[in-house]
Protein backbone atom coordinates (compact mmCIF):
# COMPACT_ATOMS: atom_id res chain seq x y z
CA UNK A 1 0.00 0.00 0.00
CA UNK A 2 1.36 3.55 -1.38
CA UNK A 3 0.62 6.90 -1.13
CA UNK A 4 1.32 8.16 -4.73
CA UNK A 5 1.74 11.77 -5.77
CA UNK A 6 0.39 12.31 -8.90
CA UNK A 7 -0.54 15.16 -11.46
CA UNK A 8 -4.50 15.99 -11.26
CA UNK A 9 -6.41 16.80 -14.35
CA UNK A 10 -7.00 20.30 -14.99
CA UNK A 11 -10.46 19.96 -15.75
CA UNK A 12 -11.46 17.79 -13.29
CA UNK A 13 -13.64 19.86 -11.90
CA UNK A 14 -15.66 20.26 -14.70
CA UNK A 15 -15.58 16.47 -15.26
CA UNK A 16 -17.16 16.38 -11.65
CA UNK A 17 -19.95 19.28 -12.33
CA UNK A 18 -20.88 17.89 -15.40
CA UNK A 19 -21.80 14.32 -13.74
CA UNK A 20 -23.72 16.03 -11.07
CA UNK A 21 -20.89 15.76 -8.43
CA UNK A 22 -21.45 18.89 -7.44
CA UNK A 23 -20.37 18.62 -3.57
CA UNK A 24 -16.25 18.26 -4.74
CA UNK A 25 -15.57 21.16 -2.69
CA UNK A 26 -16.72 21.34 1.16
CA UNK A 27 -16.69 24.98 2.81
CA UNK A 28 -14.10 25.82 0.00
CA UNK A 29 -11.66 23.04 0.48
CA UNK A 30 -11.33 20.01 -1.73
CA UNK A 31 -13.43 17.16 -0.56
CA UNK A 32 -12.15 15.10 -4.36
CA UNK A 33 -8.79 14.98 -4.13
CA UNK A 34 -6.49 13.00 -7.15
CA UNK A 35 -3.15 15.31 -6.10
CA UNK A 36 -2.63 11.69 -4.83
CA UNK A 37 -4.03 8.11 -5.22
CA UNK A 38 -3.32 5.28 -3.46
CA UNK A 39 -2.14 2.12 -4.94
CA UNK A 40 -2.38 -1.75 -3.82
CA UNK A 41 -1.25 -5.14 -5.22
CA UNK A 42 -4.00 -7.08 -6.00
CA UNK A 43 -2.83 -10.07 -3.25
CA UNK A 44 -3.68 -6.40 -0.56
CA UNK A 45 -6.58 -6.05 -2.40
CA UNK A 46 -7.72 -10.00 -2.48
CA UNK A 47 -6.11 -10.78 1.04
CA UNK A 48 -6.52 -7.93 3.07
CA UNK A 49 -9.41 -6.25 2.25
CA UNK A 50 -12.11 -8.14 0.22
CA UNK A 51 -11.48 -11.52 1.97
CA UNK A 52 -11.64 -9.81 5.44
CA UNK A 53 -14.79 -7.61 4.30
CA UNK A 54 -16.91 -10.92 3.44
CA UNK A 55 -15.84 -12.26 6.72
CA UNK A 56 -16.62 -9.50 8.94
CA UNK A 57 -20.05 -9.08 7.11
CA UNK A 58 -20.92 -12.87 7.75
CA UNK A 59 -20.21 -12.13 11.71
CA UNK A 60 -22.39 -9.15 11.38
CA UNK A 61 -25.17 -11.41 10.09
CA UNK A 62 -24.52 -13.78 12.59
CA UNK A 63 -24.74 -11.32 15.44
CA UNK A 64 -28.54 -10.07 13.84
CA UNK A 65 -29.73 -13.29 14.16
CA UNK A 66 -29.18 -13.44 17.60
CA UNK A 67 -29.62 -10.45 18.93
CA UNK A 68 -33.24 -10.60 17.38
CA UNK A 69 -33.61 -13.52 19.23
CA UNK A 70 -32.41 -12.34 22.80
CA UNK A 71 -33.74 -8.86 24.23
CA UNK A 72 -30.88 -8.60 25.58
CA UNK A 73 -28.47 -7.23 22.94
CA UNK A 74 -31.77 -5.32 21.47
CA UNK A 75 -31.64 -3.80 25.11
CA UNK A 76 -28.19 -2.76 25.12
CA UNK A 77 -27.84 -1.20 21.32
CA UNK A 78 -30.71 1.13 23.10
CA UNK A 79 -32.90 0.02 20.36
CA UNK A 80 -36.67 1.38 20.95
CA UNK A 81 -38.66 -1.86 22.08
CA UNK A 82 -41.47 -1.09 20.25
CA UNK A 83 -39.38 -1.57 17.16
CA UNK A 84 -38.32 -5.30 17.86
CA UNK A 85 -41.79 -6.77 16.27
CA UNK A 86 -40.55 -4.94 13.10
CA UNK A 87 -36.43 -5.77 13.73
CA UNK A 88 -37.61 -9.45 14.10
CA UNK A 89 -39.78 -9.49 11.34
CA UNK A 90 -37.94 -8.05 8.58
CA UNK A 91 -35.05 -10.74 9.46
CA UNK A 92 -37.32 -13.91 9.31
CA UNK A 93 -38.50 -12.15 6.13
CA UNK A 94 -35.15 -12.61 5.15
CA UNK A 95 -36.00 -8.61 3.52
CA UNK A 96 -32.94 -7.80 1.63
CA UNK A 97 -30.27 -5.12 1.80
CA UNK A 98 -28.85 -3.10 -0.98
CA UNK A 99 -25.22 -2.09 0.27
CA UNK A 100 -22.95 -1.27 3.28
CA UNK A 101 -19.51 -0.08 3.82
CA UNK A 102 -16.71 -1.17 6.67
CA UNK A 103 -14.48 1.23 7.88
CA UNK A 104 -11.44 -0.12 8.16
CA UNK A 105 -7.72 0.55 9.27
CA UNK A 106 -5.16 -0.81 7.20
CA UNK A 107 -1.79 -0.31 6.42
CA UNK A 108 -0.90 -3.22 3.97
CA UNK A 109 1.09 -5.29 6.54
CA UNK A 110 -0.90 -6.26 9.51
CA UNK A 111 -4.24 -7.55 8.94
CA UNK A 112 -7.16 -5.04 8.56
CA UNK A 113 -9.21 -3.69 11.42
CA UNK A 114 -12.50 -2.69 11.29
CA UNK A 115 -13.44 0.46 12.85
CA UNK A 116 -17.24 0.63 12.41
CA UNK A 117 -19.53 -0.70 9.58
CA UNK A 118 -21.68 2.43 7.78
CA UNK A 119 -24.76 -0.31 7.16
CA UNK A 120 -27.75 1.72 6.96
CA UNK A 121 -27.03 4.90 5.19
CA UNK A 122 -23.17 5.12 3.88
CA UNK A 123 -22.53 7.48 1.18
CA UNK A 124 -19.86 8.84 -0.61
CA UNK A 125 -20.59 5.68 -2.64
CA UNK A 126 -21.28 7.92 -6.17
CA UNK A 127 -17.48 8.83 -5.66
CA UNK A 128 -16.43 5.62 -5.08
CA UNK A 129 -18.04 3.78 -7.57
CA UNK A 130 -18.07 6.53 -10.63
CA UNK A 131 -15.95 9.11 -10.26
CA UNK A 132 -12.59 8.20 -8.96
CA UNK A 133 -13.39 5.23 -12.26
CA UNK A 134 -13.85 8.01 -14.86
CA UNK A 135 -10.55 9.18 -12.99
CA UNK A 136 -8.87 6.04 -13.92
CA UNK A 137 -9.89 5.68 -17.38
CA UNK A 138 -8.54 9.38 -17.75
CA UNK A 139 -5.82 9.52 -15.55
CA UNK A 140 -4.28 6.17 -17.77
CA UNK A 141 -5.61 7.83 -21.47
CA UNK A 142 -3.41 11.06 -19.85
CA UNK A 143 -0.10 8.94 -18.74
CA UNK A 144 -1.07 9.99 -15.25
CA UNK A 145 -0.93 6.38 -14.34
CA UNK A 146 0.42 3.51 -15.89
CA UNK A 147 -1.39 1.54 -18.49
CA UNK A 148 -1.78 -1.86 -16.90
CA UNK A 149 -3.31 -0.36 -13.87
CA UNK A 150 -6.82 -1.47 -12.46
CA UNK A 151 -9.32 -0.38 -9.65
CA UNK A 152 -10.84 -2.50 -7.12
CA UNK A 153 -14.50 -1.77 -8.55
CA UNK A 154 -17.63 -3.36 -9.59
CA UNK A 155 -19.97 -1.38 -7.51
CA UNK A 156 -22.07 0.03 -9.89
CA UNK A 157 -22.79 -3.21 -11.88
CA UNK A 158 -23.65 -4.68 -9.03
CA UNK A 159 -26.29 -2.24 -7.43
CA UNK A 160 -27.86 -2.24 -11.28
CA UNK A 161 -28.26 -6.02 -10.69
CA UNK A 162 -29.22 -5.76 -7.38
CA UNK A 163 -32.03 -3.09 -7.57
CA UNK A 164 -33.23 -5.93 -10.32
CA UNK A 165 -33.64 -8.22 -7.52
CA UNK A 166 -35.22 -6.06 -5.18
CA UNK A 167 -37.41 -3.86 -7.22
CA UNK A 168 -38.95 -6.36 -9.49
CA UNK A 169 -42.28 -5.37 -10.30
CA UNK A 170 -42.31 -2.51 -8.09
CA UNK A 171 -42.31 1.25 -8.05
CA UNK A 172 -39.10 2.48 -5.81
CA UNK A 173 -39.40 5.70 -3.69
CA UNK A 174 -36.46 7.40 -2.56
CA UNK A 175 -36.39 9.39 0.47
CA UNK A 176 -33.93 11.58 2.36
CA UNK A 177 -32.95 14.93 2.89
CA UNK A 178 -32.64 16.29 -0.02
CA UNK A 179 -31.62 19.79 1.51
CA UNK A 180 -28.02 18.62 1.69
CA UNK A 181 -26.48 18.28 -1.67
CA UNK A 182 -24.36 15.30 -0.55
CA UNK A 183 -27.43 13.50 0.33
CA UNK A 184 -29.18 14.26 -2.89
CA UNK A 185 -26.12 13.77 -4.69
CA UNK A 186 -26.17 10.14 -3.46
CA UNK A 187 -30.18 9.83 -3.55
CA UNK A 188 -29.71 10.84 -7.33
CA UNK A 189 -26.86 8.32 -8.15
CA UNK A 190 -29.15 5.52 -6.46
CA UNK A 191 -32.44 6.31 -8.49
CA UNK A 192 -29.90 6.04 -11.79
CA UNK A 193 -28.84 2.98 -11.07
CA UNK A 194 -32.64 1.57 -10.39
CA UNK A 195 -33.79 3.35 -13.20
CA UNK A 196 -31.07 1.47 -15.54
CA UNK A 197 -32.65 -1.62 -13.28
CA UNK A 198 -35.38 -0.76 -15.31
CA UNK A 199 -37.85 0.00 -12.43
CA UNK A 200 -39.86 3.38 -12.31
CA UNK A 201 -38.91 5.93 -9.41
CA UNK A 202 -39.92 8.70 -7.71
CA UNK A 203 -37.31 10.98 -5.49
CA UNK A 204 -39.39 12.36 -2.58
CA UNK A 205 -37.58 14.53 0.77
CA UNK A 206 -38.22 12.35 3.91
CA UNK A 207 -40.58 15.05 5.57
CA UNK A 208 -42.42 15.34 2.45
CA UNK A 209 -43.93 11.25 3.20
CA UNK A 210 -47.66 11.34 4.31
CA UNK A 211 -49.66 8.98 5.73
CA UNK A 212 -53.31 7.89 4.15
CA UNK A 213 -55.74 7.43 7.39
CA UNK A 214 -58.19 5.48 5.42
CA UNK A 215 -56.53 1.93 5.29
CA UNK A 216 -53.41 3.04 6.36
CA UNK A 217 -50.03 3.31 4.16
CA UNK A 218 -47.53 6.05 3.34
CA UNK A 219 -47.79 8.38 0.52
CA UNK A 220 -46.02 10.15 -1.32
CA UNK A 221 -47.23 14.04 -2.65
CA UNK A 222 -49.03 12.45 -5.17
CA UNK A 223 -51.37 10.30 -2.93
CA UNK A 224 -48.93 7.27 -4.40
CA UNK A 225 -48.91 4.66 -1.93
CA UNK A 226 -45.47 3.84 -1.14
CA UNK A 227 -44.92 0.22 -1.48
CA UNK A 228 -41.36 0.23 -1.92
CA UNK A 229 -38.31 2.70 -0.73
CA UNK A 230 -35.21 3.62 -0.75
CA UNK A 231 -34.27 5.32 2.87
CA UNK A 232 -31.06 7.95 2.71
CA UNK A 233 -32.11 8.48 6.73
CA UNK A 234 -31.10 6.53 9.67
CA UNK A 235 -33.85 3.77 11.61
CA UNK A 236 -32.94 5.59 14.83
CA UNK A 237 -34.47 9.07 13.45
CA UNK A 238 -37.15 7.59 11.64
CA UNK A 239 -37.92 5.41 15.09
CA UNK A 240 -38.14 9.24 16.98
CA UNK A 241 -40.32 10.99 14.03
CA UNK A 242 -43.68 11.33 14.92
CA UNK A 243 -44.74 9.11 12.02
CA UNK A 244 -42.30 6.49 13.90
CA UNK A 245 -45.19 4.76 15.66
CA UNK A 246 -46.73 4.30 12.51
CA UNK A 247 -44.13 2.56 10.91
CA UNK A 248 -45.09 -1.51 11.90
CA UNK A 249 -48.61 -0.44 10.54
CA UNK A 250 -47.09 0.05 7.28
CA UNK A 251 -47.24 -2.11 4.11
CA UNK A 252 -43.83 -0.35 2.91
CA UNK A 253 -40.29 -2.99 1.85
CA UNK A 254 -37.77 -0.66 3.35
CA UNK A 255 -34.27 -0.53 2.21
CA UNK A 256 -32.01 -0.75 4.10
CA UNK A 257 -34.57 -3.37 6.28
CA UNK A 258 -35.36 -2.66 9.84
CA UNK A 259 -33.29 -5.34 11.07
CA UNK A 260 -30.11 -3.35 9.74
CA UNK A 261 -30.93 -0.62 12.51
CA UNK A 262 -29.05 -3.71 14.87
CA UNK A 263 -26.05 -3.52 12.42
CA UNK A 264 -26.08 0.48 12.60
CA UNK A 265 -24.63 0.73 15.91
CA UNK A 266 -21.51 0.99 17.50
CA UNK A 267 -22.22 -1.34 20.17
CA UNK A 268 -21.87 -4.04 17.58
CA UNK A 269 -18.32 -3.51 18.09
CA UNK A 270 -18.19 -4.73 21.71
CA UNK A 271 -20.64 -7.48 21.27
CA UNK A 272 -19.08 -8.74 18.07
CA UNK A 273 -15.83 -9.12 19.96
CA UNK A 274 -17.58 -10.64 22.97
CA UNK A 275 -18.76 -13.25 20.22
CA UNK A 276 -15.14 -13.64 18.15
CA UNK A 277 -12.73 -12.80 20.99
CA UNK A 278 -9.48 -12.38 19.53
CA UNK A 279 -10.53 -12.03 16.16
CA UNK A 280 -7.69 -10.62 13.68
CA UNK A 281 -9.93 -8.55 11.89
CA UNK A 282 -11.58 -7.08 15.16
CA UNK A 283 -10.35 -4.49 18.08
CA UNK A 284 -11.14 -5.39 21.42
CA UNK A 285 -14.38 -2.95 22.26
CA UNK A 286 -16.31 -2.65 25.23
CA UNK A 287 -19.77 -0.77 26.51
CA UNK A 288 -18.45 2.15 28.69
CA UNK A 289 -20.25 1.09 31.81
CA UNK A 290 -18.65 -3.19 31.66
CA UNK A 291 -15.66 -3.71 34.17
CA UNK A 292 -13.71 -5.31 31.42
CA UNK A 293 -13.20 -1.80 29.68
CA UNK A 294 -10.96 -0.82 32.05
CA UNK A 295 -8.34 -3.25 30.31
CA UNK A 296 -8.12 -0.81 27.78
CA UNK A 297 -5.87 1.15 30.06
CA UNK A 298 -6.07 5.06 29.36
CA UNK A 299 -5.21 4.60 25.44
CA UNK A 300 -8.67 4.10 23.22
CA UNK A 301 -11.35 5.89 21.25
CA UNK A 302 -14.57 6.45 22.83
CA UNK A 303 -17.54 6.51 20.65
CA UNK A 304 -20.92 7.02 21.40
CA UNK A 305 -23.70 4.07 20.02
CA UNK A 306 -25.29 6.57 17.48
CA UNK A 307 -22.82 8.81 15.31
CA UNK A 308 -22.36 9.95 11.84
CA UNK A 309 -19.37 11.61 10.24
CA UNK A 310 -17.22 10.76 13.57
CA UNK A 311 -19.08 13.15 15.63
CA UNK A 312 -18.57 13.06 19.79
CA UNK A 313 -15.82 10.48 18.44
CA UNK A 314 -12.84 11.16 21.07
CA UNK A 315 -9.20 9.64 21.23
CA UNK A 316 -8.38 9.38 24.77
CA UNK A 317 -4.27 9.20 25.37
CA UNK A 318 -3.43 9.20 29.08
CA UNK A 319 -7.03 9.47 29.89
CA UNK A 320 -6.94 12.96 28.13
CA UNK A 321 -9.22 13.27 24.95
CA UNK A 322 -6.36 14.99 22.23
CA UNK A 323 -8.64 14.54 19.27
CA UNK A 324 -12.00 14.94 19.52
CA UNK A 325 -15.13 15.78 17.22
CA UNK A 326 -18.14 18.24 18.55
CA UNK A 327 -21.56 16.64 17.89
CA UNK A 328 -25.07 15.98 19.41
CA UNK A 329 -24.72 12.64 20.20
CA UNK A 330 -23.73 10.50 22.95
CA UNK A 331 -27.37 10.30 24.75
CA UNK A 332 -27.81 6.49 24.42
CA UNK A 333 -24.27 5.75 25.58
CA UNK A 334 -21.00 5.26 24.63
CA UNK A 335 -18.68 2.22 23.75
CA UNK A 336 -14.45 2.41 24.35
CA UNK A 337 -12.57 0.06 21.40
CA UNK A 338 -9.19 -0.47 21.03
CA UNK A 339 -6.82 2.27 19.75
CA UNK A 340 -5.58 1.22 16.16
CA UNK A 341 -2.92 3.58 14.61
CA UNK A 342 -3.75 4.68 11.39
CA UNK A 343 -0.98 4.68 8.76
CA UNK A 344 0.70 7.92 8.15
CA UNK A 345 1.58 8.55 5.23
CA UNK A 346 2.95 12.34 3.70
CA UNK A 347 1.05 13.74 7.23
CA UNK A 348 -2.39 12.00 6.59
CA UNK A 349 -4.63 9.15 7.81
CA UNK A 350 -6.04 7.38 5.39
CA UNK A 351 -9.42 4.95 6.66
CA UNK A 352 -10.46 2.40 3.92
CA UNK A 353 -14.01 2.05 2.97
CA UNK A 354 -14.74 -1.30 1.71
CA UNK A 355 -18.01 -1.48 -0.25
CA UNK A 356 -20.76 -4.68 -0.08
CA UNK A 357 -23.32 -4.79 -2.39
CA UNK A 358 -25.63 -7.42 -1.32
CA UNK A 359 -23.37 -8.81 0.77
CA UNK A 360 -20.50 -9.00 -1.64
CA UNK A 361 -17.38 -6.87 -1.52
CA UNK A 362 -17.12 -5.03 -4.56
CA UNK A 363 -14.67 -1.75 -4.60
CA UNK A 364 -12.57 0.14 -2.10
CA UNK A 365 -12.49 4.14 -1.14
CA UNK A 366 -10.28 5.85 0.64
CA UNK A 367 -11.00 9.21 2.88
CA UNK A 368 -7.99 10.73 4.48
CA UNK A 369 -7.29 13.81 6.96
CA UNK A 370 -4.80 15.21 8.94
CA UNK A 371 -7.16 14.33 11.90
CA UNK A 372 -6.69 10.40 12.67
CA UNK A 373 -10.71 10.43 13.37
CA UNK A 374 -12.66 10.79 9.70
CA UNK A 375 -14.97 13.55 9.51
CA UNK A 376 -17.58 14.73 6.87
CA UNK A 377 -14.80 16.72 5.40
CA UNK A 378 -12.28 14.40 4.95
CA UNK A 379 -10.39 14.30 1.88
CA UNK A 380 -11.62 11.15 -0.69
CA UNK A 381 -8.57 9.94 -2.70
CA UNK A 382 -9.14 7.46 -5.51
CA UNK A 383 -7.25 4.30 -5.51
CA UNK A 384 -5.63 2.34 -8.37
CA UNK A 385 -4.38 -1.99 -8.39
CA UNK A 386 -0.73 -2.01 -9.48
Amino acid sequence: MQRLACTERDDWRLTAEACGFDFHTIDGERYWDERAHYAFTLQEIELGIEAPTAEIDAMCLELVGRAVGDETYLRRLKIPETFWPLIRDSWHSDEGSLYGRLDLSFDGHGPAKLLEYNADTPTSIFEAAVFQWTWLEQAIERNIVAADCDQFNSIHERLIQRWTELGEGHHLHLAGTTESSEDAGTLAYLEDTASQAGLSTTLIDIEDIGWREDGGGFVDLDGRDIALAFKLYPWEWMFRETFGLKLPQAQTRWIEPPWKAVLSNKGILPLLWQMFPGHPNLLPAFFEDDPKAAGLGDCFVRKPLYSREGANVALIRDGTAVVQQDGPYGGEGYIRQAYAPLPSLANSYPVLGSWLVDHTPCGLSIREDENPITGNSSRFLPHTII
